[in-house]
């Protein structure tokens, strides 16, 4: 059989032989449609562009991880406490970054010509091919504070359902009357989870948010969705923000406006990040049990690797709530 090229693919696909580097190049200028035309007919021809092919040969005893959102602090302690953990495993971690505005699937491209072992994706959802192409590689994935729709997936999270109801009961419970709720990424099961453990148990007490805004976890998202709901009106005396980061910015908008933390506007997270505890924050928030997490990610990695693929299974750790002086 003659040797799949850079130049076949270019022309079974119609396009340059440098759009076919591009299209293994997360980041690199490229339609995204051309782009997964490039990959699917790769992936047909059994193409390996040539940096995978010399990586594939360091993939052995190698954990891939999958990231999108590393400006997030939550995201840099994880990579950081599985690093540690990979290592006293006498084994290497390799890091793909999702850029902005691609899909996972971009990154697990890369991931399934490097040849590493296993692969643990912090990022949104893998479609449906890449699922199918994954276990046909013999490749572990566990999906790590997310979950997807999919019952051959595996993954560990924390209670996100849970932690919503305990700072909506918390809000309840400490007389505030006028609750507000930031809101992340609205795709994401993190999102969904939170938000729905918090409306439930708003609506166990006959009450729903004053006022809901966007800010897809991120602080200038944040900063903007603050203007909304502290520059409009009815303003709210306490908002649940749907990670850390999205709240440190709210109470930043809120001191930049005159208001006083908790008194004139109680503000609770999720995450538990470092920042969360320093004297200038003092955040009370939900705490996800990182270091359990990332250990529980490591151990299905191994079931899977010596049990096959079988069904996916879903490991969901409870979380606890850290008082501070936000709320």
């Amino acid at each position: 059989m003659p040797k799949v090229t850079a130049k076949l693919v270019a022309e079974r696909a119609g396009v340059s032989v440098a759009a076919v580097s591009r299209a293994f190049q997360p980041g690199a200028p490229l339609a995204p449609e051309k782009r997964a035309l490039v990959l699917r007919i790769a992936q047909e021809l059994g193409y390996v562009p040539p940096a995978a092919r010399s990586l594939s040969q360091l993939g052995t005893r190698s954990v891939s991880l999958v990231a999108g959102d590393l400006t997030n602090p939550f995201y840099s302690g994880v990579l950081e406490l599985l690093s540690q953990e990979l290592h006293k495993r006498g084994r290497r971690l390799t890091l793909h970054a999702v850029p902005p505005g691609e899909t996972v699937d971009v990154a697990m491209e890369q991931v399934l010509g490097y040849r590493a072992d296993a692969a643990i994706v912090t990022s949104a959802h893998m479609s449906s091919e890449l699922v199918r192409r994954c276990r046909e590689a013999n490749l572990p994935v566990v999906l790590l504070n997310r979950v997807q729709p999919d019952s051959r997936m595996t993954a560990v999270t924390c209670d996100n359902h849970a932690g919503g109801r305990l700072i909506a009961a918390r809000f309840l419970t400490s007389g505030r009357q006028r609750i507000g709720h930031m809101t992340g990424v609205p795709d994401t099961s993190t999102h969904i989870e939170r938000s729905r453990g918090f409306l439930d148990r708003l609506a166990e007490a006959d009450r729903v948010p004053v006022v809901s805004a966007c800010g897809g976890f991120s602080y200038a998202g944040a900063m903007e969705a603050a203007a909304d709901m502290l520059d409009g009106g009815p303003r709210p005396d306490a908002v649940f923000c749907e990670n850390d980061v999205m709240a440190l910015a709210l109470i930043d908008a809120a001191r930049a406006r005159g208001l006083r933390v908790p008194e004139d506007l109680a503000v609770i997270g999720f995450d538990d990040i470092p920042m969360a505890g320093w004297q200038s924050y003092r955040l009370t928030t939900v705490r996800q049990p990182i270091r359990r997490m990332v250990a529980e990610a490591l151990t299905l990695i191994e079931q899977l690797q010596s049990d096959g693929a079988g069904c996916g299974a879903i490991r969901v750790l409870p979380v606890d709530l850290v008082a501070r002086d936000t709320g």
